[in-house]
């Protein structure tokens, strides 16, 4: 790893801590205690500890903060300030007052479960998590022998702009967002045969949500019910700053295994929702990914992931399969092979 030793980017979204509520209260409990953490922390002292001198930088975009890192992180390598980068992000509720805040602004689902374009949608479920990736240029991952879990193709980042109000989405911005991630993966909306969408189970964001991607498809492509789509809150819950990331091991594992796993909750779909005129069918079932046919051709698998935050911040990642270039030996080769055993 010396070769990297210099050039390491750390890139880490973060929304909320909660440390430095604690104090008054324990203060008055007579100890001398000051709890805090600073946003920056989460990524220099991660840096400090490595010894590496790339970029380092927290994020905060809200609930799009994991992609937004990814995304800074995906410039900083092509514009040569690192050679890798390591991005990612995390959520933690640390402290009673965030949901009270939640609570107060009736973001929560009150059934307890995330109904991701389900009917009845009422909100989201708090979630924890963190996760991190290992980026690198393609080429270097393939020369270096690395495990290669898939292929950012492109990426893009934009804001809505002034809406009907700031938790408000902005449909337009959203679907120009993924066009112009398409545009610079150099990928058609006809070849994404799986989104990951945001898809939080509110009444007013999945309709609109599901307004930006159908835009955004429609620019290049007429064809209906081709790409399935669906969002891992309904799994695991909404984990806000870690969201994206939460979506995008998602993606990979589904490339991995080569199966599309069910969205829950939704086994009655929004009626405000007309799926049969959009491009995109919800997954209620596991089944397998096949790759998709274009003129006879066959694709490989390809994923689009939406992360929108709260303040207006939106990122769209296209991520492919990666498929190995190595060729493999054939079954009526003569020449000697090893077999592998292990025993205690």
């Amino acid at each position: 790893q010396q070769q990297y030793h210099r050039r390491v980017g750390i890139f880490a979204g973060v929304t909320k801590t909660g440390y430095e509520l604690y104090g008054p209260a324990l203060r008055d409990q007579g100890e001398q205690v000051f709890p805090h953490t600073s946003f920056s922390s989460f990524a220099n002292r991660l840096s400090y500890f490595l010894d590496v001198e790339g970029p380092s930088m927290p994020i905060d975009t809200m609930c799009s903060s994991a992609l937004s890192a990814i995304h800074e992180a995906c410039l900083h390598i092509r514009s040569g300030a690192c050679e890798i980068a390591l991005a990612g992000a995390v959520n933690l509720y640390l402290h009673p007052s965030t949901y009270t805040a939640l609570c107060s602004r009736r973001m929560l689902s009150a059934q307890g479960r995330c109904a991701s374009f389900g009917e009845g949608a009422q909100g989201f479920v708090p979630g924890e998590g963190v996760g991190v990736l290992v980026l690198k240029p393609l080429a270097r991952a393939e020369a270096d022998g690395d495990q290669i879990y898939g292929v950012i193709r492109g990426s893009q980042m934009n804001h809505g702009g002034k809406t009907n109000g700031y938790t408000v989405p902005n449909p337009k911005a959203q679907a120009q967002l993924i066009r112009e991630a398409l545009q610079k993966a150099g990928v058609e909306a006809r070849a994404i045969s799986y989104l990951e969408a945001h898809g939080t189970g509110t009444a007013l964001g999945d309709p609109i949500e599901v307004e930006g991607l159908t835009q955004a498809f429609a620019s290049s492509t007429q064809d209906l019910s081709f790409c399935a789509l669906g969002s891992v809150k309904s799994n695991i819950g909404h984990l806000e700053a870690a969201a994206g990331m939460a979506g995008l091991t998602k993606v990979l594992l589904q490339m991995k295994h080569r199966t599309l796993v069910p969205s829950l909750h939704a086994r009655t779909l929004n009626p405000n929702i007309s799926f049969e005129r959009t491009p995109f069918v919800v997954q209620r079932e596991l089944a397998p990914w096949g790759q998709p046919s274009i003129d006879g051709q066959l694709q490989p698998r390809i994923a689009g992931i939406s992360s929108f935050g709260a303040g207006g911040v939106n990122v769209h990642l296209i991520v492919e399969e990666y498929i190995s270039k190595v060729v493999t030996r054939s079954d009526d080769s003569d020449e000697p092979v090893a077999i592998v055993l292990s025993a205690q």
